[in-house]
């Protein structure tokens, strides 16, 4: 009965002891889950969330270099719409300007014109910046027509949420309205819904256009082609059609054309300003997001060390008892 039970108690104070040397060599106080099924569970959670968190901030350093290179073709935009500017201020009055001098400033102008279609036509790598989801073909041919769509390419910066890395050509130079990125929950009720709300009927003169808000006659017939001539599309500006009228007023000694052009060439400046602070915002998200995953990325890593790794100084402290209390059941 006592050999029996001392030859167990040695037994386990072997297994004791090769455990303890285990975790001396590893380093490691959970090396398999039987050690510790709660801090196993814990340590697999965290591992799968740094693995996931390197994903994030690795597809957030591609979105925001092509963000970036984006903003920074946006600024050479501005610049060159600049030097439109310059051009039309000095060809916009008679005491600085002649036919000879405005002929050489719309050659200018046709340089310049060439200029944005090839900043439209900027990529980066194998992809084209300002194409919406059609980034395998240049968006604008030579005339500024736009070929590709208005597709947002985003991406997830976390579980929740996600930025779009890239914004598309027709916002920018045709001045379509940038969609905002939040979507009411609400849904808006049908017009069937209010039958209390009439439209009044007002008598509008044959060829005089009525207030938006009113329907129009009926016998009044719509011109597309006077929206399709504007160089406002959807509220904006477009950009190529600002450029290309300034180069036919330059060219005809058109001096009440090329005034005209001064308002709009700034707010062409404007648009793209404001298309470039948007994408700035979105370069500043996303380091925000990519300094939150990586404390995320150390917190994860220190948690899990505290649960799986081996204190030393108790791992020896135990392995000298053991074998004290080996050598007196010896």
């Amino acid at each position: 009965m006592n050999f029996d039970q001392v030859n167990a108690n040695l037994g386990k104070n072997r297994a004791e002891m090769s455990e303890l040397q285990n975790q001396a060599a590893s380093q490691r106080r959970v090396t398999k889950p039987s050690d510790d099924p709660l801090a196993a569970t814990r340590v697999l959670q965290t591992r799968t969330e740094i693995g996931s968190g390197k994903q994030f901030i690795k597809s957030i350093a591609q979105a925001r270099n092509f963000l970036e290179f984006s903003e920074q073709s946006l600024g050479e935009l501005s610049e060159t719409l600049m030097r439109a500017k310059e051009l039309a201020i000095n060809q916009a009055s008679d005491a600085s300007a002649s036919a000879e001098t405005r002929a050489v400033a719309a050659t200018e102008i046709k340089t310049i014109f060439d200029q944005v279609v090839q900043v439209g036509n900027r990529k980066q790598g194998d992809r084209f910046l300002f194409g919406g989801f059609k980034t395998t073909k240049p968006p604008f041919d030579n005339q500024g027509n736009y070929r590709g769509d208005a597709g947002e390419m985003k991406i997830s910066i976390n579980k929740e949420a996600k930025v779009a890395m890239n914004m598309s050509g027709d916002k920018i130079f045709l001045g379509t309205p940038v969609t905002s990125v939040y979507h009411s929950p609400i849904e808006p009720q049908k017009p069937e819904e209010y039958p209390q709300l009439q439209i009044p009927s007002i008598p509008i003169p044959a060829g005089v256009r009525g207030p938006a808000s009113f329907p129009p006659d009926q016998n009044t017939p719509i011109v597309d082609e006077i929206a399709a001539e504007s160089s406002v599309v959807s509220g904006g500006t477009n950009i190529f059609r600002v450029l290309s009228d300034l180069e036919v007023a330059l060219r005809t000694n058109d001096k009440a054309g090329v005034q005209d052009s001064l308002d709009r060439i700034d707010e062409s400046i404007s648009q793209v300003v404001r298309s470039r602070a948007q994408l700035g915002s979105r370069v500043t998200t996303l380091t925000a997001a990519t300094d939150s995953l990586q404390k995320g990325q150390v917190d994860s890593k220190t948690l899990a060390s505290n649960l799986e790794d081996a204190d030393t100084y108790v791992n020896s402290r135990t392995h000298v008892e053991s074998e004290i209390l080996r050598d007196l059941s010896l």
